[in-house]
């Protein structure tokens, strides 16, 4: 199996950010954006996805968390179509439902080259820490439109937490199912021969 890992940076105004990822890892993170909550989901990412991460993100959180979480999103989907090339051998398609005591989130997502995003829910509480609720679903989205995934997603419970979290491990198990290499495939996952 060719190396699947990637390195990509990203330097704004906003936010400067380095990321490394790489897709065959065994779930170990170094994470630092500044935002506690924020660091906990990206470290939850790379452990239920089986993904060696580094995040490291100097961002305005003087504004607000809304810049670095979405510019660390920008920043993981790029990586994410780095490591993965032609996508020659993936699953491609996978659907993970995860629960989180009472919340539950459902993550369906194609590893297609044609991005894509919808959403379901909402969030019980507007704050976790210094994490903005709603910046869960942005994050989603901006993995989505930079990764090129088509990627639905639902949630729904009462703790805001536990709904976050649970969206991040179900996208977390989806991805590491969608982007598996199956053994009997040589070429992409698509009649048209690429992804």
């Amino acid at each position: 199996m060719t190396d699947r890992t990637a390195a990509v940076t990203r330097e704004t105004g906003e936010t400067d950010i380095e990321v490394t990822l790489d897709l065959d890892g065994d779930g170990e993170s170094t994470v630092e954006t500044g935002i506690g909550f924020f660091d906990h989901m990206l470290d939850a990412f790379a452990t239920h996805g089986l993904f060696d991460l580094t995040v490291r993100c100097d961002g305005d959180l003087a504004v607000d968390d809304h810049h670095t979480v979405e510019d660390v999103a920008i920043t993981l989907g790029e990586a994410f179509t780095e490591a993965l090339g032609e996508k020659r051998g993936i699953d491609r398609f996978a659907d993970r439902r995860v629960p989180l005591d009472e919340a539950v989130a459902s993550v369906v997502v194609d590893v297609s080259g044609r991005p894509y995003f919808d959403f379901e829910g909402e969030f019980s509480q507007a704050t976790v820490g210094e994490f903005t609720s709603v910046m869960a679903k942005h994050f989603l989205r901006s993995l989505a439109m930079n990764a090129g995934l088509t990627l639905h997603a639902s949630v729904e419970g009462e703790n805001a937490h536990h709904e976050v979290e649970a969206l991040f491990k179900g996208l977390a198990r989806a991805l590491d199912d969608a982007t598996r290499i199956d053994d009997r495939r040589a070429d992409a996952p698509s009649t048209k021969g690429q992804l």
